[in-house]
């Protein structure tokens, strides 16, 4: 009989996740994994009944991590109901108050969740072990104090254009609530140019525009040529990277990669990020018709259904059934999505090599987090600049009695949508599907594995590396159980 394993419940993971793997007859590979969430928390049947407004204080407080994500895609989808336009000034402050949690959640994963597994005993033999066990171990971590200084502080951004985090309702389908003064552009400027001041010194030991112009896989290589392991936290995580062949695990080859991503941070001439999917090898338009849940791994009503018309009833006895998570599908394709889908599909130079070079994985996924980090930071100065303090903030709103609507962003782990109908002027349906929800998944109906139910197939089992690998693969996805079982 073949031996089964449970890894849960993990630590350092927002909200409960249990893994159990099963192994071969010999015992030395993984040859199968089930994802498992375990909390019911229904918060779609929250919202059943309710003025269509109401989702802007309800939605957000499926997740205090990523609650900017959910009032978004909740104001987004409001939006499209009502079939109303955005203010320009409203959109600029949405994308810095995103991409500001976007930022603080690849901070927060990277120092906190990610680096301290690199202090295993196990890796005691290595170069970089020192490094590593002084900089990044779990709560006596020297680096934890500067993160979460600098961190703090760049979050005082929250303060000033949402009035409080998380949970702010500063949102609105036409815009946002709050206006910004000269003053208030002002102090924000500040904040970004500290808070650059810390990324350059210990994050990157190199300028954001340096990093967020690297080009190519040889490109990157030059630079950590140039730059001691010791030189910053990027060069000490591509030091440990090349020792342990992260870019050998976690994920698929090029060719194999099935990538989504949802367009996010309108501007004037477009999107920052375009969205899309890559299937078949190719980068393709975006229909959210094709999105399906599957239920029958889920421990809940139903079969399947689009999100337009889903329910998330649950069936805690259904037979076969192992987490509370649904498995959505594209076009009955799985899924990865994350900070490395948005850029390889927005066609990212950088993205598109690593993914083309060596396809999904630990390294790639990390490296691309960190890119992000410095265009984001980047780019919110322009926003913070393009307001102009005398122009509207938010367009009034009349809402129809009827009819149905869709709100797409972007989150840190990955594509996050809302779906909502009315009726007779109240919600009468409400779906939300998570990034985590996506890579975290079961088995779909035709019984294929999630997106790390299939990063973790094929793995060894057998030295303590082994098994601290399977540790790396998991938080290189950054999970948030939260989301995924909202």
């Amino acid at each position: 009989m073949t031996r089964k394993i449970s890894l849960g419940p993990l630590n350092r993971v927002e909200g409960d996740l249990d893994i159990q793997l099963s192994l071969d007859e010999n015992e030395q590979f993984i040859a199968s994994a089930q994802v498992k969430s375990t909390l019911y928390r229904g918060f779609e049947n929250l919202l059943t009944g309710k003025s269509v407004m109401d989702a802007l204080a309800i939605t957000p407080r499926v997740c205090g991590i990523c609650s900017i994500s959910q009032s978004v895609a909740s104001a987004k989808v409001i939006a499209d109901f009502a079939k109303t336009p955005m203010a320009e000034n409203g959109q600029r402050v949405t994308n810095i108050l995103l991409a500001s949690e976007i930022i603080a959640d690849i901070l927060t994963h990277f120092y906190l969740f990610f680096m301290p597994d690199f202090a295993h005993p196990s890796y005691e033999k290595m170069a970089w072990s020192e490094e590593i066990n002084t900089n990044f171990t779990a709560v006596s971590g020297t680096r934890h104090g500067g993160m979460l200084k600098a961190r703090a502080e760049f979050l005082h951004i929250m303060g000033i254009l949402a009035g409080k985090w998380p949970h702010s309702m500063v949102f609105q389908p036409g815009g946002v609530s709050k206006t910004v003064s000269i003053s208030e552009q002002m102090k924000l400027l500040g904040i970004v140019a500290n808070f650059k001041s810390y990324l350059e010194q210990v994050v990157f030991g190199d300028s954001l525009e340096a990093i967020a112009n690297i080009q190519n896989q040889t490109e990157l290589e030059n630079w950590q040529q140039h730059h001691a392991f010791n030189h910053s936290d990027l060069s000490l995580f591509l030091v440990i990277s090349d020792s342990l062949n992260l870019s050998k695990f976690g994920g698929n080859d090029g060719s194999n990669s099935q990538l989504l991503a949802f367009p996010a941070f309108e501007q004037e001439n477009g999107r920052y990020y375009q969205g899309g999917v890559f299937l078949d090898n190719k980068i393709q338009a975006l229909a959210t018709d094709n999105i399906i849940e599957h239920h029958q791994f889920a421990k809940l009503h139903g079969d399947q259904f689009s999100p337009k018309v889903g329910i998330t009833q649950p069936d805690i006895y259904k037979e076969g059934a192992y987490t509370w998570c649904k498995a959505p599908r594209y076009n009955n394709n799985v899924m990865e999505t994350g900070s490395l889908a948005r850029q390889f599909i927005n066609g990212e130079s950088l993205a598109t090599s690593l993914v083309n070079n060596t396809g999904t994985n630990i390294h790639n996924r990390m490296i691309l987090r960190l890119v992000e980090l410095a265009k984001l930071t980047l780019q919110i100065e322009t926003w913070v600049t393009d307001i102009v303090p005398k122009n509207p903030f938010c367009y009034p709103l009349e809402l129809p009695k009827e009819g149905q609507g869709i709100g797409l962003s972007e989150a840190a782990r990955g594509s996050l949508g809302h779906w909502m109908t009315v009726e007779n002027g109240k919600i009468s349906n409400y779906q939300l599907v998570a990034p985590t929800s996506w890579n975290f998944s079961p088995r779909d109906n035709q019984g294929t594995p999630g997106v790390l139910e299939q990063a973790l197939a094929n793995i060894p089992y057998q030295s303590t590396q082994d098994k601290q690998m399977l540790q790396h693969i998991i938080r290189s996805f950054d999970p948030c159980m939260l989301c995924t079982v909202h």
